[in-house]
């Protein structure tokens, strides 16, 4: 039985009971604290697998002119908002999982009181990555500006049925001090993955894809913020923040962290006057 029960009220909609997931949030709040390397959860069977199939059926094709990343650290990776897609029933799912009852799922499930699911979905939506692509290990952007939230909690759904290990595209949790990978997660259909999102909460699907040329990796990804009591202004802010893995020859983003330590470091009047020129 899945762990969150949907109502099929027609073929492209499915709807959550609050009440239910209250309960399946709360019953897994200590297994959810208690992971390591930081707080986590590997949820098979979260929703209906044929709802999950239906949703596959439906995702769009990536046309020619159709932009992706393509960089050492993440490349082949397509993503999708909302306004993208043209089918109701992703575009349904996509507005479930941003509804009331999957947030106080969520809520009860990490201890996180007052999340506030994210209207843009920034970075989120639909992902897809193609053979010969990847998604090197990082920690994500921590700042929504548009709404000047904290990002707290990502929730991945994987869609893809029938995916074998010599394919790769596992997802890797590695420790907070990048030394060692702690867990590695198969993309499989129904399975899902929801942890927090702290400034060492490292994560990525660094080997390369290698599906054949008709398949590829995709899942549905949903992140929910806070607005903190005393605000942003003693949060340091970042970007995707990648990291090589020890022994590999993974290439760290050093525009990126350039751009953060003169961030940290340079006086904001100065700041200001800098980029004024």
């Amino acid at each position: 039985m899945p762990i969150l029960e949907t109502t099929n009220l027609s073929t492209d909609v499915v709807a959550l009971d609050k009440a239910q997931c209250i309960t399946a949030g709360a019953a897994l709040h200590e297994r959810y604290a208690a992971a390591d390397p930081f707080p986590h959860i590997v949820l098979d069977d979260f929703v209906d697998a044929d709802v999950l199939r239906r949703l596959a059926a439906e995702w769009p094709e990536t046309s020619p002119d159709r932009t992706y990343y393509d960089r050492s650290q993440e490349r082949l990776k397509y993503e999708w908002q909302p306004h993208d897609v043209k089918t109701p029933g992703l575009r349904a799912f996509l507005a479930e999982m941003n509804a009331e009852p999957m947030v106080r799922f969520i809520e009860s499930l990490t201890g996180i009181k007052k999340l506030i699911a994210d209207p843009y979905y920034v970075g989120a939506g639909l992902h897809e990555t193609k053979r010969g692509g990847h998604l090197g290990v990082h920690a994500d952007f921590n700042i929504h500006k548009g709404m000047d939230l904290l990002r707290r909690v990502n929730l991945l759904i994987y869609l893809n049925d029938d995916w074998l290990p010599e394919w790769n595209g596992d997802l890797e949790l590695w420790s907070t001090d990048m030394k060692e990978r702690r867990l590695s997660v198969p993309p499989k259909l129904g399975r899902a993955v929801i942890f927090n999102t702290d400034l060492d909460s490292f994560h990525g699907v660094p080997d390369v894809i290698a599906c054949p040329p008709e398949r590829s990796r995709r899942s549905i990804a949903l992140y929910y913020y806070t607005s903190p009591v005393d605000g942003l202004a003693n949060v340091p802010k970042r970007t995707t923040v990648f990291r090589p893995r020890p022994g590999t020859a993974d290439k760290p983003d050093r525009e990126v962290a350039r751009r953060h330590f003169v961030n940290d470091w340079v006086p904001p009047a100065l700041l200001r006057a800098l980029k004024r020129h």
